[in-house]
């Protein structure tokens, strides 16, 4: 097990500066390397995101496990989904033989146990993008949410997760008995409220909300170089191809991981964010 940066770490604004969180780890059995770095935004609240990074040794194979989990009115569930979610994918009794039907079950059973603990969890919730690499060669990427996952193969950005926004799910959120408005403001909420149609938790708003995850499939070519996962504070100032030009710049990870968040910054975004950059071979 190598380097379980798995525990959120508060950044801080210092002096009217930002700072950053940031690590980084190896596979012991392939070049596979990882970088993260995550900032606070500029809201009043505490650090919402949580992530997870790390290698870890699974039945005879090795497994990379990468997550972002931006949270909402608190971070008691990305903090649930930090501790959880990747220990009750890999419980599946079929994830070898099914990895898709073992995320699919997991995502749906996780967010039945944050309902029946709302009373401690509180009203608040999650988006959620993981990854799986297995032995560096195959890749599982799930999502729901805005947190977002992009490869690129060939130095061209290739998205593997879908947004889940209440315009673009509208005819599902209408069809559970809620509404889509852009009041306040000028973003598109479910119920007026959240700006994602899909969450784990939300117990007020999950009558009109979705938690199954989009899931996609990649097998790890020579050709694929790297992976992004980030949060929306990184994708609400950049495009996928304007990331990826960014983190294939360098073969440090970590370095790059941090190039996205400044870059973010510099572009002025307002949340949290956090990212982490997988590098497939040196």
């Amino acid at each position: 097990m190598d380097n379980l940066c798995c525990f959120n770490s508060l950044s801080q604004v210092v002096g009217g500066r930002s700072s950053f969180n940031s690590g980084k780890g190896k596979s012991h059995q392939s070049p596979a390397k990882y970088g993260f770095t995550l900032v606070k935004g500029k809201a009043s609240h505490p650090m919402e995101d949580y992530h997870v990074a790390k290698f870890v040794q699974s039945k005879g194979h090795e497994l990379g496990l990468f997550a972002i989990y931006d949270g909402h009115l608190g971070d008691n569930v990305p903090a649930y989904l930090q501790k959880h979610l990747f220990s009750n994918i890999l419980n599946e009794v079929d994830f070898w033989d099914d990895p898709f039907l073992s995320i699919y079950k997991a995502y749906e059973s996780t967010d039945q146990a944050i309902l029946s603990h709302s009373p401690d969890l509180g009203r608040g919730g999650s988006t959620a993008v993981t990854a799986i690499l297995i032995n560096n060669q195959k890749l599982w990427v799930a999502n729901v949410g805005d947190s977002r996952a992009v490869l690129s193969r060939g130095g061209v950005a290739v998205p593997m997760t879908t947004d889940h926004e209440p315009n673009t799910e509208r005819d599902s959120i209408e069809n559970r008995g809620g509404f889509v408005s852009n009041m306040p403001g000028d973003v598109a909420r479910v119920n007026g409220q959240l700006a994602v149609s899909r969450a784990f938790g939300d117990k007020n708003l999950k009558i009109h909300l979705r938690s199954d995850p989009d899931i996609q499939f990649e097998n790890i070519t020579p050709d694929i170089e790297l992976l992004i996962i980030a949060s929306d504070g990184l994708w609400k100032v950049m495009a996928n191809q304007e990331a990826v030009d960014i983190a294939i710049r360098t073969k440090d990870p970590q370095k790059a991981a941090k190039q996205l968040a400044v870059e973010a910054l510099n572009r002025e975004s307002k949340d949290d964010i956090s990212c982490i950059v997988v590098r497939f071979k040196v």
